[in-house]
């Protein structure tokens, strides 16, 4: 007789008691997104509204790699080599819809993001009400460097967490925040330690009493019961601060920025540091990433997340897109070939090639396939 074949793994956990636990359960991939995992969570989420017995939840990773290291982007890829567009940008457009949803969901929602968070697992994170990080916690918004921007909403809700300079220093340099400096910067809400991990869910599943149907009161009383946790003092770093104020805050140009960085590379390391990550990553994505920075700070996230589904839309037919991945994560050789090759050869006028579209957001994402001809199509703005 045959064994049985063995049973595949749901991709999401789900667990009910006096809570919901979610658990992100792609550990060999560090939890990297699939369609069929946000549809996963989405669902859960939205049927835990309709149980008044479970006052909050918890969204976690499995493995002891991290919480998630954001979409899958080698399946995103193969869809772009394939031209399967439609398919990628329904990744997008069911993506960044979980991500809000998480923003304005009723319940209070804790977060942890421990290890490698980034890309879509920050798009996760950003709209939770505790975020914990631990000394292992690796935050960071890499996506210049693979031929794409930093989306899920971040080229809005940056301006609502972090200290000014920073969205548009993580989000064009992709630098990688750690431990301490993801709660200095906004990113998480505290600092634990990993092997306390256990003991705080423990703590979380013996929630005493109830919850306030107030969410933000809600969220007063679960920091309250989970300060015992967290670490009580956070470095701070004014002097990093300063600098990256002086160079990235309110910046109109990539190109600027570059110059700004150049004239003081020979006085200083990290800017020659950042000016050379910098020389590394897609010119297109560095200007479609500070556009977008420029657009939205201060938008509402509906648009926020309506003009990156455009955005995305318009990257993933970029060149850059799959030479991006082929070259990081594919081959892994370190030297993708981009087109252009030099910030002063991207075009404006080529750049944001987006089709008119009416104030729904639901029509966003529906881009022409060929980037960069001049037809019924306008500016993001």
């Amino acid at each position: 007789m045959l064994s049985p074949l063995p049973q595949k793994e749901p991709e999401v956990l789900v667990e009910r008691d006096r809570h919901m636990m979610i658990t992100l359960n792609r550990p060999g991939t560090i939890n990297a997104l699939t369609t069929e995992m946000i549809r996963l969570i989405h669902r859960a989420l939205e049927g835990a509204l309709a149980k008044d017995r479970l006052r909050f939840v918890l969204i976690q990773g499995a493995g002891s790699r991290g919480f998630c290291a954001g979409g899958d982007v080698k399946r995103l890829a193969e869809a772009v080599r394939e031209r399967d567009f439609g398919g990628a940008e329904q990744f997008f457009r069911e993506e960044y819809a979980l991500d809000l949803f998480i923003h304005r969901y009723p319940k209070p929602i804790i977060l942890v993001a421990d290890g490698i968070t980034m890309g879509g697992g920050l798009g996760l994170s950003a709209g939770a009400d505790i975020v914990v990080a631990t000394e292992t916690s690796v935050m960071a918004m890499p996506e210049t460097g693979i031929g794409f921007f930093p989306d899920v909403g971040a080229t809005g809700w940056m301006f609502l967490k972090c200290p000014k300079g920073y969205p548009e220093y993580l989000g064009l340099t992709g630098c990688e925040i750690k431990g301490p400096d993801c709660v200095r910067l906004g990113l998480a809400s505290g600092l634990t330690r990993r092997s306390q991990l256990p003991e705080m869910r423990e703590a979380l599943a013996k929630y005493p009493g109830k919850i306030s149907t107030d969410k933000s009161m809600a969220r007063q009383e679960l920091e309250t019961y989970l300060a015992p946790f967290f670490e009580k003092e956070i470095p701070a770093s004014p002097e990093k601060d300063a600098w990256i104020k002086d160079h990235f805050c309110g910046k109109i140009s990539a190109k600027e920025i570059m110059d700004s960085l150049s004239e003081c590379g020979s006085r200083d390391p990290l800017c020659i540091d950042t000016y050379r990550r910098l020389r590394e990553s897609s010119p297109t994505s560095l200007a479609l990433t500070l556009s977008l920075l420029r657009r939205n700070e201060g938008r509402p996230l509906e648009e926020v997340f309506a003009t990156e589904e455009r955005a995305a839309g318009f990257m993933i037919r970029h060149p850059d897109y799959f030479e991006g991945i082929r070259a990081r994560l594919l081959e892994k050789n370190g030297r993708p070939r981009w087109h252009p090759s030099a910030l002063e050869e991207v075009r404006p006028d080529e750049l944001f090639t987006f089709p008119r579209t009416t104030d729904d957001p639901g029509s966003a994402g529906r881009v022409a396939s060929t980037p960069g001809k001049q037809d019924s199509r306008k500016e993001m703005d």
